[in-house]
């Protein structure tokens, strides 16, 4: 066939007036329509061709993804992360508010004392929010039981607030078990209250019992090794701290717990081991966490390996350099391996605080830690130091504090009492140092 590109003889041509017809049909067609939009777009029916586009927002559940995903592979900031932004989206959720918290506190395991207290209030905010929201939900009492039982393990000086949230966490728990008694970590944490009540006998019953009716839980194992602990049972403790590891392998309290037990048994290579295993963890994730070498340095300090020993504690520091906590580590080894001098820089900065300018160490600021049950063996060290070489007025203000927070803690007040005789001698003989003083002559 040939293709010329002529005009198909058998179709008719169109008349000219036709064509008129046409374009004045078109001509009135866009007038309608240019009205119609204009009309459209001062109502705000219609948007203008610039107007930016929307922006897609994502579906809760895919934060939760999210955040299960990485809760799994132990990066428990980035699942707190994905979990808030869920909130962001649905501020009313109870299931997300329940398992925002729970990974809070367990979070709070991988801070130094310090950090925790904040962490473990941002846990109990969430789950007091997620019980007003679903008073009959009993995975949020349940979660809400932990939360206060391990708030209790970290109070402050206070010991009524301690016991208070005790008292609410049994509450809690027993809540949780009578709106819905199948609930397993209702009871393992019920059990866990039991332990830090006291309550040894009902507490392994209560373990045993969740253990038994799932022992595939990270949680009921967990807990059952913590009555064993409680128990000194360490080596069969191990064991079931090992099964919890298993089954949350990437979860690195756990394995701080386990090194921490074979510490407790002398074993220091194999608290070594499981210490190092949780730094490892954090490195593949990318996560600057200090605990696991502040708990290899003082593993190595309990050896007399005071040098290996402040290495870590100062790989601590380059983590997280403006963390007192880590600087009050770092004091006591040097304490325990009778490097004094060194001692006191460090002590300073953990208990007073201290500006770039006088770390000159570290060369970064670090704000003061407040005296508590977590920071009560720093300010202790730190006051035997200033003793010792009668560095009188910084010294005295720490006897107070202890003195004041802790009056019922005979360790403690034996301590104090041994440092201020000390300092009577000093002053008696008006010879009272400054920091300044010793350092310069160190």
């Amino acid at each position: 066939m040939k293709l010329s590109g002529e005009r198909d003889l058998f179709r008719r041509k169109p008349r000219s007036y036709n064509l008129l017809f046409v374009l004045l049909g078109l001509n009135i067609a866009v007038v309608i329509w240019a009205v119609s939009t204009l009309q459209g777009i001062q109502t705000g029916d219609v948007e203008t061709w610039f107007a930016a586009t929307p922006t897609a927002t994502r579906a809760p559940s895919s934060y939760l993804q999210e955040g299960i995903a990485a809760f799994e592979t132990g990066d428990l900031q980035v699942a707190i992360n994905a979990f808030q932004d869920a909130l962001a989206v649905d501020p009313e959720n109870v299931a997300v508010l329940t398992d925002l918290a729970r990974i809070q506190t367990y979070s709070a395991r991988l801070l130094t004392p310090g950090q925790q207290v904040a962490r473990l209030e941002e846990a109990r905010i969430n789950i007091d929010r997620a019980v007003e929201l679903g008073p009959l939900d009993s995975n949020a009492h349940a979660v809400r039981a932990l939360a206060l039982d391990w708030s209790a393990s970290i109070a402050a000086e206070n010991a009524d607030q301690r016991q208070d949230y005790l008292i609410e966490a049994g509450q809690a728990a027993t809540r949780a078990l009578q709106l819905d008694p199948q609930n397993v970590l209702a009871l393992a944490y019920q059990a866990e209250v039991l332990i830090d009540q006291q309550q040894w006998v009902q507490a392994e019953q209560t373990a045993l019992e969740a253990l038994d009716r799932d022992p595939n839980l990270m949680d009921t194992n967990r807990v059952y090794a913590l009555v064993l602990e409680s128990t000194g049972a360490y080596s069969a403790a191990i064991e079931y701290y090992k099964e919890a590891a298993r089954i949350n392998p990437n979860l690195t309290f756990l394995y701080i717990s386990i090194g921490q037990m074979y510490r407790q048994l002398l074993l220091y290579d194999e608290a070594l081991d499981y210490f190092d295993q949780a730094a490892s963890i954090n490195e593949t994730l990318g996560i600057g966490d200090p605990l696991p070498y502040i708990a290899i340095a003082k593993t190595y300090s309990r050896e007399g390996q005071f040098f290996a020993a402040a290495i870590n504690a100062e790989r601590a520091i380059a983590i997280d350099p403006e963390n007192p906590d880590v600087y009050g580590q770092l004091g006591i080894i040097r304490f325990r391996a009778r490097n004094y001098e060194g001692a006191i820089p460090v002590l300073q900065c953990a208990i007073e605080g201290c500006v770039a300018a006088e770390n000159a160490e570290f060369g970064t600021t670090v704000t003061s830690l407040p005296l508590a049950p977590g920071s009560l063996e720093y300010y202790l060290t730190y006051s035997s130091v200033l003793a010792a070489f009668g560095i009188c007025d910084s010294a005295e203000p720490l006897f107070v504090e202890v003195r004041e927070l802790f009056p019922g803690d005979a360790i403690s007040m034996a301590v104090i009492a041994e440092n201020q005789a000390i300092i009577d001698g000093f002053r008696a003989q008006d010879a009272c140092k400054t920091i300044s003083d010793v350092l310069v002559d160190n």
